[in-house]
C-alpha cells in the first residue's frame, strides 16, 4: 500500500516552480487565485510574477489532479469579490509538495557531497 502511495506521488515529481510556490502558498491557508500571485511575487522578492495563463491554467491542472479543491467557504461578503473563487490544497497536495520538498533537499545534499565541486556552487 505504501508503494502504491509513493508511485502516485512521484507521477506528479519534479513539479514546476510554479506549481511547488502555488502548493506551498496554499498549504499556510486558502487563498483565491489573485491572492496566491500577490504571495509568490512577495516570496520571491518579484523574481516569479505569474501571469493569469500560467495561474489560472496551473490551478486548473491541481485540480484535475486533485492536488487542489475549490472552497464551498468564503469570507465576509462585504469585504470580498462575489466573482472569486477560493483553493485549499488537499491531503494528497501536501503529500506531494513535501516529497518535492524531499527531492529538492536531497539534490541540494548530492551536490554538497559531490567531490571538486567548486566552493562558489555551495
Amino acid at each position: 500500500m505504501a508503494r502504491r502511495k509513493q508511485n502516485a506521488m512521484e507521477g506528479f515529481l519534479p513539479l514546476r516552480l510554479h506549481t511547488y510556490h502555488l502548493l506551498l502558498s496554499l498549504s499556510r491557508g486558502e487563498r483565491h487565485g489573485y491572492a496566491l500571485k500577490r504571495e509568490i511575487l512577495r516570496r520571491t522578492g518579484g523574481k516569479m510574477n505569474l501571469g493569469s495563463g500560467v495561474l489560472y491554467g496551473s490551478i486548473n491542472k491541481m485540480l484535475e489532479g486533485g492536488l487542489i479543491e475549490e472552497s464551498g467557504e468564503r469570507p465576509d461578503p462585504h469585504l470580498d469579490d462575489a466573482r472569486r473563487r477560493y483553493y485549499r490544497i488537499t491531503p494528497l497536495g501536501l503529500q506531494v509538495v513535501q516529497a518535492e520538498a524531499d527531492r529538492m533537499r536531497d539534490l541540494v545534499r548530492l551536490a554538497d557531497e559531490r567531490p571538486g565541486l567548486p566552493e562558489f556552487a555551495r
